[in-house]
């Protein structure tokens, strides 16, 4: 494997970062004063923060790291790289975020909008990434390494990652919540494709994952 260092475009990058800042920005605003959690690694993060008060800033950069790191042979270093740079703006625009009150603490007595509007963030925030090159989240690069060792469907290691941090997350969100968060996963994977396939004018037409 070349030791040299991933050649990574700008504009790319920026892309990557502020994607990544979108999709923090809804995490902390909408999914976290909600009870709305979402599958993988970001609803893992809401489980630590609300059990043990371990910020999402941090935890979701120790996580997607670990991914990354395992990834690093299998996904190629322009795709780590790229991931990388979205992990940061992540943590940093949740760092700042949680230092100032929630916009609509009233979002919490509406599950359904919570809902749609989470997937929202989550959709364009991990869509814009994926397409110039990287992924918000350790889970894209997690499901393809396993994928690569043992040769099974990626949406079924997607599925069985999400629904179980959703049981996990039974420990502190009503039944009736999950059902809405199942809702976020569903529409955010749909909004996810749309923007891979869509002919959106200056992102690169690659769809990785």
């Amino acid at each position: 494997m070349s030791r040299k260092l991933p050649k990574l475009q700008l504009s790319n990058c920026l892309i990557a970062f502020f994607a990544s800042a979108f999709q923090a920005f809804g995490m902390y605003h909408i999914h976290a004063q909600s009870s709305i959690t979402e599958g993988g690694i970001f609803g893992l993060t809401l489980l630590l923060d609300h059990w043990f008060s371990l910020s999402p800033a941090i935890t979701s950069f120790v996580f997607n790291g670990l991914c990354y790191v395992f990834g690093w042979r299998t996904l190629g270093k322009e795709f780590i790289g790229y991931s990388l740079v979205a992990s940061c703006g992540y943590s940093l625009a949740y760092g700042i975020f949680e230092q100032f009150p929630p916009l609509w603490p009233q979002i919490a007595s509406m599950p359904l909008a919570a809902s749609v509007a989470g997937a929202v963030f989550i959709g364009v925030g991990a869509g814009l990434c994926v397409r110039a090159g990287g992924a918000t989240s350790g889970d894209d690069a997690l499901a393809m390494s396993i994928r690569h060792l043992v040769k099974v469907d990626i949406q079924w290691i997607y599925l069985i990652s999400d629904l179980t941090v959703l049981v996990l997350s039974l420990t502190y969100i009503p039944l009736n919540r999950i059902v809405y968060s199942l809702l976020t996963v569903v529409l955010s994977g749909q909004i996810i494709g749309w923007i891979q396939k869509a002919p959106i004018p200056g992102l690169p037409k690659k769809a990785k994952a």
